[in-house]
């Protein structure tokens, strides 16, 4: 015997029904919400990791090496004076007392005053090989002139400062050479002191040194 009676019919109105959206009203909202959606997405702030900015920087991985200094050495007057020899480039000789490669400044003898440049010019073409003048200027701190001559194994740029009497220089090789798998370069000055001696000769301008002082 059933304890439990037959379980009376459900009702048809007891199963909720879905309501379904009018698609006109879809279609009429539609392009609202999307110009929304747009508005909301160009106006909220984004991680900075999140989409790179066209403008944005790498981060700097600069690696600077002798080698890469080697290949943008500097020349003409720092702040009116000839600059000191590169730490990087042992083939340099300056008068410039800073410098690691020092070497006095020359002096013009009385009777050689008048147009020294001119003089020097001279020299340069008679002592050296395949010259290129670059640079002749008179500036507020003297006439300055740069060139650039054959050397072992590239170009030497030469530079002069006349002011006055005085005549400071800088002679150096243009181009650094590093034996693997070393990263000191290669060379010294005794080339750049000999090309030096070879246009004073020319000249038979006063050129001080340490020895001429003991």
């Amino acid at each position: 015997m059933s304890l439990i009676g037959p379980l009376p019919p459900l009702a048809s109105n007891t199963i909720p029904k879905l309501k379904t959206i009018n698609p006109s009203i879809g279609t009429k909202f539609l392009p609202n919400l999307l110009s929304l959606a747009l508005a909301v997405t160009l106006t909220s702030p984004l991680p900075s990791s999140a989409i790179p900015s066209l403008n944005s920087q790498p981060p700097s991985t600069s690696l600077t090496t002798p080698f890469s200094q080697a290949k943008n050495l500097k020349v003409g007057l720092e702040n009116g004076k000839i600059r000191t020899c590169p730490s990087i480039n042992p083939g340099c000789i300056s008068s410039n007392p800073k410098s690691s490669s020092f070497a006095f400044p020359w002096l013009i003898p009385e009777n050689s005053l008048d147009n020294p440049i001119q003089k020097l010019r001279e020299a340069i073409l008679k002592t050296q090989k395949n010259v290129k003048f670059l640079l002749v200027e008179d500036t507020p701190d003297g006439q300055y002139m740069q060139a650039e001559v054959d050397a072992g194994f590239d170009r030497d740029v030469l530079e002069f400062l006349v002011k006055g009497e005085v005549v400071a220089y800088r002679c150096m090789a243009t181009k650094v050479t590093y034996v693997y798998p070393f990263t000191t370069a290669f060379g010294d000055s005794k080339g750049q002191e000999a090309r030096l001696k070879q246009i004073n000769d020319q000249l038979g301008w006063y050129a001080p040194s340490f020895d001429s002082m003991e």
